[in-house]
């Protein structure tokens, strides 16, 4: 996306590194002039990402691809304004890397330095491009390791109505996929034989959480023993059935996400409602809001699919908004793992 730049403008350069994308973006005034991803493929053969490998391609990655994103942007080393860069939540081996390198190019640059919630980042992804949503909004956030419903006041104004007890909704996808022995990651392709499967073959329980809270761990060990038997009656069980057992996962894990999301919009009468993160990609689950916004008059929304995964262009759009605010990190920041959703407001 082009944008004209004046002596005004704010230029930043953000950095993604949370897990096992290395990416870069710049952007100015709001509007995303590059966003370069760069992916792991070295975790394939282990079935999931491993931490110390992911760093490691992070260092060998972040040079070149900071390196295309300015060059794409046309956009000079001096024509920046801030350097941001995730600084939680996610694997901190791999957020190190990317806190580093934003820290040495701030300093080098003399320049302010500006720290991203992760997830936050995710939230706002809905409105980087039209249509947006109008505030406030509810943002059902869903990735591998985060599902959560947030209420979204203000471009920093953000609470978190509910969130899962013990595993995300990515993870049971990506964890049953394993069950089922397709590849890493496996998420993408349930998804991909669900849209050839039967939903209803095969039932699965549901949990039954109070309030906004999600909980998966329970689904993922019904689907465990469900295999295992299937498979003690007939070993070729999963081959003959594959179709219908992702698209039966998959409408159940749907089907508990949009309960929560249908109960908070309800309870708090918001009518503007996204999804956002990695699963949000999920064809299903896009069906699946829309068919609940036809039926309840929402606007719905979902980010393209470029910032729908971890990414720097959603970085740098937020940070954006906290470069306005003057929300800006001192050189001691550390990056957490955990992370700290009220940090960037105290």
């Amino acid at each position: 996306m082009s944008k004209q730049r004046t002596a005004d403008s704010v230029t930043l350069l953000a950095i993604e590194s949370s897990c096992d994308e290395t990416s870069a973006a710049v952007v100015c005034d709001g509007v995303v002039l590059s966003n370069l991803i760069a992916n792991q493929s070295v975790h394939e053969q282990y079935g999931g990402v491993v931490p110390e490998l992911a760093s490691r391609a992070h260092m060998q990655n972040i040079v070149p691809v900071v390196d295309q994103a300015m060059r794409l942007a046309a956009v000079d080393k001096q024509d920046l304004q801030a350097i941001a860069f995730t600084q939680s939540p996610g694997l901190i081996g791999s957020l190190l890397v990317g806190a580093s390198f934003a820290k040495a190019l701030a300093v080098a640059l003399q320049i302010p330095l500006i720290a991203v919630h992760h997830m936050k980042a995710h939230v706002l992804a809905n409105l980087i491009n039209e249509p947006r949503p109008s505030f406030p909004f509810l943002c059902l956030t869903v990735s591998g390791g985060h599902t959560q419903i947030v209420l979204c006041k203000d471009y920093l104004e953000m609470d978190i109505l509910g969130q899962t007890i013990d595993d995300a909704a990515g993870e049971a996808f990506d964890k049953t996929a394993k069950l089922l022995g397709l590849p890493y990651p496996g998420g993408p392709l349930i998804d991909q034989y669900a849209q050839q499967g039967n939903p209803n073959r095969f039932n699965f329980p549901e949990p039954q959480i109070r309030g906004y809270d999600y909980s998966f761990s329970g689904l993922k060990t019904a689907i465990l023993y469900f295999l295992r038997q299937q498979q003690a009656e007939d070993p070729q069980f999963i081959e003959k059935n594959l179709p219908d057992i992702c698209a039966s996962v998959q409408h159940t894990i749907i089907r508990i996400l949009m309960r929560k999301l249908i109960l908070a919009a309800e309870d708090t009468g918001i009518r503007e409602i996204c999804i956002a993160g990695g699963v949000s990609a999920n064809k299903g689950l896009r069906k699946a809001l829309q068919e609940e916004a036809d039926k309840r008059g929402w606007h719905a929304y979902v980010p393209e699919f470029q910032y729908c995964t971890d990414n720097a262009g959603m970085i740098g759009f937020m940070a954006y908004h906290q470069y306005r605010a003057k929300q800006f990190a001192d050189l001691d920041i550390v990056p957490s793992a955990r992370g700290n959703w009220k940090m960037a407001e105290m």
